[in-house]
């Protein structure tokens, strides 16, 4: 039966290498007994006053030593503080059931974890589990963080009425009074370090007690699980990220909503990571942060990890608001690869499609397949490959220069991140600030990228630097600023077919970067209706780009 709902899954991915996704292995499911374990049976009271945390409790580890089955979360509003989660349960919040948990940060305990791809001490997920088998929150109930009792909130992001009530409420302000803290210990943590991070010198919980309202938990974190069920819930207002499956595999994530306010900070709506085997298929998710996020350890302990995000199929989402539509890194060291991403519609997402990695990370990122996205309002880039993530650009074009300075390259090792042996097709965008930007390292160019089919609206055409084997076909590029539509500089093997693009604009078609300009081709293009169809950089020779006209 497992074997065949996988070749199902296959089947709902027309055009998308077929060959690859039929090698995936299936993804096994969860099944549970019968019997149920109501909370209220267990003491637990819906007054919204109450704590649960005891009753929940109870009833999940009741419900796990007695063979398994389903946790009820009747109708009502259920106040509660972290839970455990088990093996073979499935915690089932029925409609109108509203799990509300705790806004005292004292009921919150600080523990070892794995945060932002590295080991390090924040307080504990509102709901965790470690080494579990079988396990699943399900239903169509509400379950709500209070993430309000944890974030900071910027005064540049609230009206002036809503910024005087939040200091007087009490907290504390930053020094340019421009930021509010619930608590000082909140504040405290923004002048540390890598705060949380576990090292030499600090490697006892006791070592971060002082700034523990700023180590905001997780909302959801199953740990080196298997076989793993989200589904028709939803998870709001998260004090960081919401759904963390990490290490684990076998992984369903189904029809869940995640609704975290545009501003919280770091509220990912989905971070897989390092997970291996799995479906997300219609889900909703708006967020402070990226939405849906594939990650896989930083740095040098991602690497030590070893262990890819890999063999997922992600379709028939929505997402609303984020960072990023559907990302991949910056915390990418272990890899990901062999994704099929499909039928995703993003609608004020900073940026659409996005792929971010720096020096250091390491990693490879491969085998990624994407069709069938529509954009709307992205204030970003629509595509985005960036192997330079919070880092100044190396290259800043001079003002009234064309030319892009010169930037050093550097060994390449196993910090050196890749991207590589992506396709993405069927693709529209109604406003972007870029349409397509590709940004690889002097050291290593991002490869082998196809895109295919595609209407994009956006200030800016395409911007390709440090690239290798690109190629553009079909693709409709719509920039209000045409000088140029396209420009390519330090890349390589770049082919552009059948572009399309509106008459009048000012250069089609800018190559620069003499050094490493070669075999740019543009083909299948009226390039008529520029009124230039091709500039040069600064001594790249003519041999370096083919024009074939239509």
């Amino acid at each position: 039966m497992i074997k065949f709902l996988a070749f199902l899954s296959l089947l709902a991915l027309p055009g998308l290498a077929v060959a690859q996704q039929s090698a995936l292995p299936p993804v096994k499911t969860t099944s549970f007994r019968a019997d149920t374990f109501s909370i209220a049976k267990y003491g637990a009271v819906a007054d919204a006053l109450t704590s649960n945390t005891g009753a929940f409790q109870k009833a999940i580890d009741e419900c796990s030593q007695k063979g398994g089955g389903v946790v009820l979360v009747p109708r009502g509003q259920w106040l509660t503080g972290p839970i455990e989660m088990r093996s073979n349960v499935n915690l089932h919040v029925a409609a109108g059931a509203l799990i509300q948990f705790s806004d005292n940060r004292a009921d919150y305990k600080l523990h070892k974890t794995n945060w932002e791809g590295l080991d390090a001490v924040r307080n504990q997920a509102l709901i965790y589990g470690k080494n579990l088998e079988n396990v699943a929150i399900t239903g169509q109930g509400i379950l709500d963080g209070a993430g309000e009792a944890w974030w900071m909130v910027q005064k540049g992001r609230s009206t002036e009425g809503e910024w005087k009530q939040l200091v007087a409420s009490g907290g504390f302000l930053n020094e340019k009074q421009d930021r509010w803290y619930p608590s000082a210990q909140s504040l405290k943590g923004t002048t540390v370090k890598e705060a949380g991070v576990l090292t030499e010198e600090k490697s006892e919980i006791k070592d971060f007690e002082e700034i523990k309202d700023y180590l905001r938990p997780d909302f959801l974190v199953l740990d080196q699980c298997k076989r793993l069920l989200f589904e028709g819930v939803t998870f709001q207002n998260s004090p960081a990220w919401t759904v963390h499956p990490m290490r684990s595999e076998d992984v369903i994530v189904r029809n869940i909503n995640v609704l975290n306010g545009p501003y919280t900070p770091n509220t990912d709506a989905l971070d897989l990571e390092s997970c291996k085997n799995g479906i997300v298929e219609g889900c909703t998710f708006s967020a402070g942060d990226d939405a849906i996020c594939i990650k896989s350890g930083r740095n040098e302990q991602g690497r030590k990890r070893a262990m890819p995000t890999e063999n997922f199929i992600i379709r028939n989402c929505k997402v609303y608001r984020g960072h990023g539509g559907f990302v991949i890194g910056s915390e990418m060291s272990g890899g990901a690869r062999n994704l099929y991403v499909s039928n995703i519609t993003m609608i004020g997402t900073d940026i659409g499609l996005r792929f971010k990695t720096t020096r250091g990370r390491g990693g490879v990122v491969e085998n990624i397949f994407i069709q069938d996205i529509d954009m709307k309002d992205i204030p970003g880039e629509a595509i985005l490959f960036d192997m330079y993530y919070m880092i100044k650009d190396p290259t800043p074009q001079v003002a009234g220069s064309k030319e892009r300075p010169v930037s050093p390259a550097k060994p390449v090792d196993e910090s050196t991140p890749q991207f590589r042996k992506i396709q993405i097709r069927n693709v529209t965008c109604n406003g972007a600030k870029t349409g397509i930007m590709v940004r690889g390292l002097p050291e290593m160019a991002i490869k082998d990228i196809s895109i295919e089919n595609a209407v994009l609206q956006s200030e800016k055409g395409l911007v390709c630097i440090e690239a290798d084997n690109i190629s553009l076909k079909n693709v409709t590029l719509l920039p209000t600023s045409t000088d140029p539509v396209m420009e390519v500089h330090n890349s390589q093997n770049i082919t552009l077919d059948n572009v399309k693009y509106a008459p009048g604009a000012t250069v089609l078609l800018r190559v620069s970067g003499a050094d490493k300009a070669k075999n740019v081709r543009l083909v299948n293009t009226d390039v008529s209706k520029a009124k230039q169809p091709l500039e040069l950089g600064e001594n790249v020779k003519k041999k370096a780009v083919v024009v074939s006209k239509r």
